[in-house]
């Protein structure tokens, strides 16, 4: 990870980002290791033959990962001084890395460079094959930026759709008197598409400026917390969003200003603008489809795409025609006859739903779809973000205790009661190297992928459970059942199956101590890495591997209060490997915080674009009505009665619309968190709640602007202007 190293004068004082290492003839000792030695800055350390002073704590080292040798209490000093140590001898286990950071360019020819000069046990490593918890959260980070974007795209699109809609009923009777005066139909078509397309260009002009100036303010922001210089932003982004603009454009704006073309000029005389033809039709389904591609590309993930432009296809099909449905049940059914029967005006309302029951059905889809994101987006995302920060909680375990004895299981559970620890849950550990698969000798000579080829040449780490383990998940297979006869299957992790090209039904054959253990795999689990839990490659039945030589493994979190009790636990079990995971995990939790302020900063856009689609949604069927409350006024009707049909009307088209984006978030919702972001997601009540009030809210606001503006003309001037 990019970043600076950050030392304190002392233990628990203000750190502060570090100009270099340790100047020659001194060293730095991480916390725990101060804290262990029970030395300060200003005392000395003997190293190997060498003595040096401690010249500072250190507290943060950027690139520090998970390995066994990383995880271990920290010394760090000049190289200059390693040979007075006399520390590296034949056969000592050294490891150098080079860490290189820079322009994108200049970083894959690097990369380019040395992958082809690899040697044994030589190894690049990057945010595309870093370790497993850190990995995760940077997936999960873009999987969520490409969420909004999609989002945003789509809401824009509709957005686009309804506000051509009402700018090409605004100008019908326009087009229809310049066709009585020669114009010809391309003519029309060109002059529309040119003002639209001028305006598009624009708008993409502008989009591209907010989204560089929101680059540079994000990046800004997160240099400040990695301390250190973020590359700038290329031309890429611009040409996604010129070309998504142009797309959106024209698969939505097009299709209705076709209609503009085909307007007859009898229309003149009497309002009638014909019907939507095959052309319009066909222009939206090309539109949509050419737009399904682009955003696809633009996700990066073929999964997260794939899901939201279904989704939201599924769920347009679905609003209208639930809203349809249901709008015509309020209107006809016998509690509407009721309701009717009582008042002049709830019956105005009731009837008007009727009559407009298709464009009050688009209105509400159109509604439904703005809500769905806002919830989507406000609710849900803080389910899903929740779920996210649960998947690699602050008090995740941060020490792994190796090699327990079976006869120290019962001492080491005293020990942790009678010191007030929650006893962890301890799991068995048998040490095997796979030897065969399907009957045939496997060597690392069958591999060309460097972690698969290290992965055969070590042993692994076998386990046996009943149960499939509660931070595991089964996704493909069925567990194996013990009174069924299982003692020759096998449970193994999908990550390591993809590795070695491993699937279900294979057999595989493990030497454990000089004996073989032969079994099927009859199930593939999804495992957490960033819960910093007990995980395991192969999960075994409890009766074929119990009787091989077994030790034991745990993973506990200690608090601050705890930790003088790690060394006499370390002290009582001396043959205990007890591993300081703490300084990782701090690590990956500032990781996943700046992270997740990112994503919810980019989140605002495709908030914007969701109220832009209630808002075009409000306005869409604005001058129609207007029409029609001028005519009821100069039938007779009061002014309170033009109120309350309109509130009538718009209170059940907001309940609907509520309901549906109610329904349509926690799908989509419970859909990405699954299949997507891999995350249970708890139940949330209030939604039911939260997004009917919102719809009726948002509904009863607009009726009462309605009213407001219709009130105040006099119907003649309304029924002249738009007759």
């Amino acid at each position: 990870m990019r970043g600076r190293l950050r030392s304190a004068p002392g233990l628990n004082q203000s750190d502060a980002p570090a100009p270099h290492g340790p100047a020659r003839g001194t060293v730095w000792l991480d916390e725990r290791l101060t804290s262990a030695l029970g030395v300060k800055p200003g005392g000395r350390v003997k190293l190997g033959n060498a003595e040096f002073p401690v010249a500072a704590v250190l507290t943060l080292e950027p690139d520090r990962g998970a390995n066994f040798f990383n995880i271990a209490p920290r010394l760090m000093m000049n190289k200059d001084d390693l040979p007075a140590t006399g520390l590296v001898q034949t056969g000592s286990r050294v490891y150098y890395q080079l860490l290189a950071a820079g322009e994108r360019k200049d970083v894959d020819e690097f990369s380019a460079w040395a992958r082809e000069r690899l040697g044994r046990g030589q190894r690049l490593e990057s945010l595309e094959n870093a370790r497993p918890e850190v990995r995760n959260t940077i997936d999960r980070a873009q999987s969520f930026l490409g969420l909004t974007a999609l989002l945003a795209a789509v809401l824009a699109g509709v957005a686009i759709a309804l506000g051509t809609r009402r700018f090409v009923e605004r100008h019908l009777d326009g087009c229809a008197v310049m066709r009585c005066l020669g114009v010809s139909q391309s003519r029309l078509l060109a002059l529309y598409a040119s003002e639209f397309l001028m305006l598009g260009l624009a708008a993409c002009a502008a989009g591209c400026v907010t989204g560089y100036a929101a680059h540079a303010l994000i990046a800004q922001w997160i240099a400040q917390l990695l301390q250190a210089q973020l590359p700038a932003a290329t031309a890429l982004p611009a040409l996604q969003g010129f070309l998504v603009g142009l797309v959106l454009l024209l698969g939505f704006a097009l299709p209705p200003l076709i209609q503009l073309k085909n307007v007859p000029a009898v229309r003149v005389m009497r309002r009638e603008s014909g019907a939507p033809r095959g052309g319009a039709i066909a222009a939206y389904a090309a539109g949509f489809a050419s737009l399904a591609a682009l955003l696809l590309w633009q996700a990066g993930d073929v999964k997260l795409g794939a899901i939201v432009v279904a989704g939201f296809a599924a769920a347009i099909v679905v609003f209208v025609a639930a809203a349809w449905l249901a709008l015509r049940v309020a209107a006809s059914g016998a509690l509407a006859r009721s309701i009717g029967a009582r008042s002049m005006a709830l019956r105005l309302g009731l009837a008007s739903l009727r009559r407009h029951s298709r464009s009050n059905a688009i209105q509400v889809a159109s509604l439904a779809l703005g809500l769905t994101a806002i919830l989507l987006l406000s609710i849900t995302r803080a389910d899903l973000i929740g779920a996210w920060r649960r998947a690699a909680p602050p008090d995740a375990p941060n020490r792994f205790m190796l090699n327990i004895q079976p006869d120290q299981l019962a001492p080491l559970k005293e020990f942790f009661a009678s010191n007030a620890i929650p006893m962890p849950d301890l799991y068995p550990m048998i040490r095997g190297r796979l030897a065969e698969v399907n009957g045939k000798p496997v060597s690392d000579r069958d591999f060309t992928d460097e972690r698969a080829r290290r992965l055969i040449e070590r042993e692994f780490n076998l386990s046996f459970s009943a149960e499939s383990p509660a931070h595991n998940r089964v996704v493909s297979g069925r567990w194996f059942d013990a009174r069924a006869g299982g003692r020759d299957e096998v449970s193994m992790e999908e990550g390591l199956g993809k590795t070695l090209g491993l699937k279900l039904g294979d057999t595989v054959r493990f030497n454990i101590a000089g004996e073989p253990y032969v079994a099927r795999i009859t199930s593939l689990r999804a495992l957490k890495w960033d819960s910093m839990k007990v995980n395991f490659f192969f999960i075994g039945e409890p009766a074929a591997l119990e009787r091989h030589p077994t030790s034991w493994i745990t993973s506990f979190r200690v608090a601050p209060e705890h930790e003088p009790l790690i060394n006499q636990l370390a002290a009582r079990f001396p043959n205990l490997t007890i591993v300081d995971i703490g300084a990782a995990l701090k690590q990956l939790q500032t990781v996943l915080d700046q992270v997740i302020l990112a994503v919810q900063f980019v989140f605002l856009f495709a908030l914007a674009a969701g109220l832009l689609v209630l808002y075009s949604a409000l306005v869409a069927t604005e001058d129609e009505r207007r029409r029609e409350t001028a005519v009821m006024r100069a039938f007779g009707a009061s002014s309170a009665q033009v109120v309350a049909a309109q509130r009538t009307e718009f209170a059940a088209m907001g309940l609907v619309a509520g309901l549906l984006a109610t329904g349509g978030a926690l799908a989509i919702s419970a859909v990405l968190a699954r299949r997507v972001f891999d995350l249970e997601l708890p139940s949330n009540g209030w939604l039911w709640l939260a997004g009917p009030l919102a719809g009726l809210v948002l509904l009863s606001v607009n009726a009462w602007l309605s009213s407001r503006k219709v009130l105040k003309v006099s119907p003649a001037l309304t029924l002249r202007d738009t007759g």
